[in-house]
């Protein structure tokens, strides 16, 4: 079974988004499990304290690798790291839906969300930590983007989504962005849903659905679209 275990100084703020709708409904029943690990249980500071002053002076705190490698090795020992260990981090690897793939196909995944000025580096270099960007914007915590990760790695886990054929077609699926989608009413506001969506005729409708990918993808993400000509000219 998937198991994501995520450290973090606020295990509050789990499950969150990950309780909810079909992931939600999945971890109550069985399909995959969550832990939270306290972070600042691991400290033998004062005040519990898990940070400290940057090394060469500078802005913020750093978190202490003395108590977060403690809390890292408690979640890993146990089971000889089996599964990846990522760090959250604007300055890691941007996330990719075939790195999602292949972490929802493994063991799980166990989970640092960075806090302050970051993680002292040595934690990283020690442990082995994956670096993993979800963006490039830079959020006041990895809670967040621990859930965008977890998330997007159990919605592939089998009997999570109703139908498995809706993740065939989705963004970045073969390096297109999803086509759009309509529903009724037919009007909207004298706008009307595409008149191919509504002819029957199958071998049209996808003919569309993929045009529309590939321009939407040409127009948006040209590095994706890039990526998409040299796969097809394989």
């Amino acid at each position: 079974m998937f198991k994501a275990s995520v450290l973090t100084l606020f295990p509050d703020a789990f499950p969150g988004v990950l309780g909810v709708s079909v992931i939600g409904t999945a971890l109550n029943h069985g399909l995959w499990a969550l832990e939270t690990v306290d972070i600042r249980k691991f400290s033998r500071h004062k005040h519990a304290s898990v940070d400290d002053t940057p090394a060469g002076g500078g802005a913020g705190m750093v978190l202490r690798p003395d108590v977060a490698a403690t809390a890292i090795d408690a979640v890993t020992a146990p089971h000889n790291g089996e599964r990846p260990l990522i760090y959250l981090t604007p300055r890691g690897r941007p996330l990719t839906q075939t790195r999602v793939r292949e972490l929802a196909a493994g063991p799980g995944v166990v989970v640092f969300c960075g806090r302050f000025e970051g993680l002292d580096q040595r934690v990283i270099e020690a442990r082995g930590m994956e670096e993993v960007s979800v963006g490039d914007a830079v959020l006041a915590g990895g809670e967040v983007a621990a859930q965008y990760l977890i998330e997007a790695c159990v919605r592939l886990i089998p009997g999570v989504i109703g139908d498995p054929a809706s993740a065939e077609e989705e963004s970045f699926e073969g390096d297109l962005l999803e086509y759009p989608h309509y529903t009724r009413p037919r009007v909207w506001e004298d706008r009307e849903i595409p008149e191919v969506l509504l002819s029957g005729n199958h071998a049209k409708i996808a003919a569309w659905r993929r045009e529309q990918a590939e321009r939407i993808t040409k127009e948006r993400r040209p590095d994706l679209w890039a990526r998409h000509s040299r796969r097809d000219g394989e």
